[in-house]
């Protein structure tokens, strides 16, 4: 073993030699320090580089913007609370915001209203939110303790409170307008008054500080979409020509009766007559041919002015009048573009609100005799808006119901504008009152630029043609 290790001991020598390298001779060792394990080289010394000064200057910048977006992070939060935080109002308010009002007036008059505290965060929020250019002007109501947020959103969205206005069927245009300016809610003035039966009646909704020539353009839009939608729907079988034709004979319907189950019937009433080319024999073209926009007659109809001939006198002329007499409802425009079918030739008022109708004059005069006698039993009605028959060369008939003439007409049925009671009609027709505010235009009346020689019904042109 020994000889084995010294040999092993020479071919390292050996080796070494080979190798040109010296083989370090160790002293032989006590064997205390032959126990002691031999110390490792220290390490080389690490080299260290300098930084660079633009990594110093990144460094400094990554640092400044994480301090920046912690802080903006803990600012919005910080404003998120405040402005979604309840609000000073105590109760419910309306505030009106006017037009061209900038961010600033409009954080000025919240606070004057004691709706937010915080103008200046009113308006710090809407720039940050691009909103500064979105408020909008009008009428809101604000809710007890609203917030910021929910004030922006509420001028953003444009909740302004909606004021209404009802014009009702069968009014003039010159009673629509009188009726818009009685409104206060509205502004301004109305350029001039439109044509008769160019106004659809119904319910308008409007915000405060919209404009009565607004109110009239919507209008005029509404009645030129629905009689559009109506005319193309019509029955093919009508004596009408023209979409103003409609108009005209709506009107009449308008004005004859205010119950939604006899239109159609009274406008099959007319349209029979104008096939048969008979007088219509309406009593509302007459009032219309004398007052002219203004309202009822305010007394009776006498005998001359309806043997009278004027252009819109339905007991003389033929066919249709020149125009519209009242501006008709989108009711009264459906019953004359698809009228009911029947022989009918005449209705008289049944007593009850309603109207009997008749094929033939005989049972017309038996429905004539029995309103009569129903209206005997009645107390005779105090004057007021009645527009009616009044024959001065009666003796007592002053007023009279009965006046001579229900022979001649079959189908007139005048109603009171105001009163809410049964009245007396030109042909001793009653009805339950509504608008009898029958017209005849305004200084802008095209007919006035017309010539008619009324000494002769037969010379009146035949207006049922276009």
């Amino acid at each position: 073993m020994f000889g084995r290790r010294k040999k092993n001991t020479l071919i390292s020598e050996h080796e070494a030699e080979a190798r040109g390298q010296e083989q370090p001779r160790l002293a032989p060792r006590s064997p205390s320090e032959a126990l002691k394990p031999a110390l490792a080289p220290p390490p080389p010394p690490r080299l260290r580089r300098r930084r660079g000064g633009m990594i110093s200057v990144l460094s400094g910048l990554l640092t400044l913007v994480v301090a920046l977006a912690l802080a903006g992070v803990l600012g919005f939060t910080m404003l998120q609370q405040e402005v979604t935080a309840p609000g000073p109002l105590q109760n419910d308010k309306v505030v009106l915001i006017p037009r061209n009002t900038g961010t600033s007036a409009i954080a000025g008059i919240l606070k004057e209203e004691g709706v937010i505290n915080q103008p200046f965060l009113f308006e710090v929020y809407a720039l940050i939110n691009r909103q500064r250019g979105q408020l909008k002007a009008g009428e809101f109501q604000f809710k007890a303790g609203i917030s910021i947020q929910e004030t922006i959103d509420t001028l953003v969205q444009g909740k302004a409170i909606l004021h209404s206005i009802t014009i009702p069927e069968g009014l003039t245009s010159e009673q629509i307008v009188s009726r818009l300016y009685e409104n206060e809610i509205l502004t301004g003035d109305i350029t001039e008054t439109p044509r008769e039966g160019t106004l659809l009646p119904d319910t308008y909704k409007f915000e405060r500080g919209t404009t009565r020539q607004q109110i009239i353009n919507t209008m005029q839009a509404a009645q030129r979409q629905a009689l559009n939608q109506i005319w193309q729907r019509r029955s093919s079988e009508l004596p009408i020509k023209s979409p103003q034709e409609l108009v005209i004979l709506a009107s009449i319907v308008e004005k004859e009766t205010g119950r939604a189950d006899e239109r159609t019937r009274v406008a099959g009433v007319f349209i029979n007559r104008l096939m048969k080319r008979m007088k219509l024999q309406s009593d509302p073209t007459i009032v219309y041919g004398l007052v002219g926009g203004k309202g009822t007659l305010g007394r009776g109809i006498l005998r001359s002015e309806i043997e009278a001939a004027t252009p819109y006198n339905t007991y003389v002329i033929e066919g249709l009048p020149p125009g519209p007499i009242a501006n008709p409802g989108r009711a009264a425009l459906e019953a004359v573009a698809n009228p009911s079918r029947t022989k009918d030739l005449y209705f008289v008022a049944d007593g009850s609100g309603g109207h009997a109708f008749a094929e033939t004059y005989e049972q017309h005069q038996r429905n004539v005799v029995r309103w009569r006698q129903l209206e005997k039993a009645k107390p005779a009605p105090d004057g007021g808006n009645v527009d009616r028959v009044v024959d001065p060369e009666a003796p007592g008939q002053s007023g009279a119901v009965d006046d001579g003439l229900s022979s001649l007409r079959g189908t007139a049925d005048s109603r009171s504008a105001d009163a809410a009671r049964p009245i007396v009609g030109a042909n001793g027709a009653a009805g339950r009152a509504r608008g009898f505010d029958a017209s005849e235009g305004t200084e802008k009346d095209p007919l006035k630029n017309k010539t008619f020689d009324l000494t002769n019904p037969k010379t009146v042109p035949d207006l049922k043609r276009p």
